[in-house]
This record gives structure tokens, C-alpha cells and sequence, in this order.
């Protein structure tokens, strides 16, 4: 019989979403990466890096963003935690909400759960967001989001035109 406390530390596959509008946005990106390695973070996979405009005001800065397929041994909220030390040690501080910052973590999918304790997974808006869907495709072409049922190809075909001719892959 298994213990249960060594069910709880069995490594997790999640996805996160790594994005900058401030500064050096590729190196503020890996740095990231490098951050989430050095809290043993297993990074499976990486997707290209790319560029999209800021929202709601696409009069900010634009952002660049990939998606990160990884292995964690961690919980969602202990992950969460991480996540918001790693953008605080590279340099993100209070602001308004969606305001340009040198780095923005989000946990886009923690093993196809549905709700967690203080936490919203999958990510709450992640299926109408172009920054995420093409990134995410690009390493996982089979993913389905966990609470719609829904295959990734229709969420990206759910998108606007503009949303995504406005995308580009660099």
C-alpha cells in the first residue's frame, strides 16, 4: 500500500504561461525559466517566443510571451506562491491590474484539474486568450481544456480574425 504522503509529492505536469512588456522581454522570459528551474522545476518543454499587443490597452507596450510544459512536485497554491516570488525577484511590483510589468507567471493548467483550493484552473481566461492557445498548441496539440471538454484547435478556431492575425511568432 502506498502511503498517502508520498501520493501527494508525485510529480505533476502543468502548463505556465510566461509573458513581459517591460524591459529586456526575452531575458526577463528567461530568466524566469531559469527561476523556475533553480526551485526544481522540471521544464519538459518550451514553446517559441510570441508577440502580441497589450490588453485591454493596446497603447501600452506589446508583450512577449511563450507557454512552458513542466514537471512540479508541488501543490497549486505552493506553485502559485513560487510563481509570485519569481515575478517580485525580477522586478514586478504592485500596480493596476494588467498593467505593463517586467514579468507575468500564470499556471494556465495543473494537471487537468478543474478548481482548486484558492486558486482558478484552469487559468480563468486562458481559452480566449491568443498569447496562450497558439504557444500551448504549439507544444501540446492534443490538449483539452479540463472544465469545457473542449479541444484546443476549436478554442483557437473560437478566436477572432483579428485576435489572431494580430499574434505573431518570433
Amino acid at each position: 500500500m502506498i502511503k498517502q504522503d508520498t501520493l501527494e509529492n508525485q510529480v505533476k505536469l502543468v502548463y505556465i504561461g510566461i509573458g513581459s512588456n517591460l524591459g529586456d522581454k526575452k531575458a526577463n522570459i528567461e530568466k524566469a525559466k531559469f527561476k523556475l528551474i533553480q526551485n526544481n522545476i522540471k521544464i519538459l518543454k518550451s514553446s517559441s517566443f510570441y508577440e502580441s499587443h497589450s490588453w485591454p490597452n493596446p497603447k501600452n507596450p506589446k508583450f512577449l510571451n511563450i507557454v512552458l510544459k513542466v514537471n512540479v512536485n508541488l501543490k497549486p497554491l505552493e506553485l502559485l506562491k513560487k510563481c509570485k516570488e519569481i515575478e517580485a525577484d525580477l522586478g514586478r511590483k504592485k500596480s493596476p491590474k494588467n498593467s505593463p510589468r517586467e514579468c507575468d507567471i500564470d499556471i494556465i493548467d495543473f494537471k487537468k484539474m478543474s478548481k482548486s483550493d484558492g486558486i482558478s484552473l484552469p487559468h480563468a481566461r486562458m481559452h480566449e486568450r491568443n498569447f496562450v492557445l497558439l504557444p500551448l498548441f504549439e507544444i501540446c496539440k492534443d490538449w483539452r481544456h479540463p472544465s469545457l471538454k473542449l479541444h484546443i484547435k476549436s478554442l483557437i478556431l473560437s478566436l477572432s480574425n483579428r485576435d489572431i492575425r494580430s499574434i505573431k511568432q518570433i
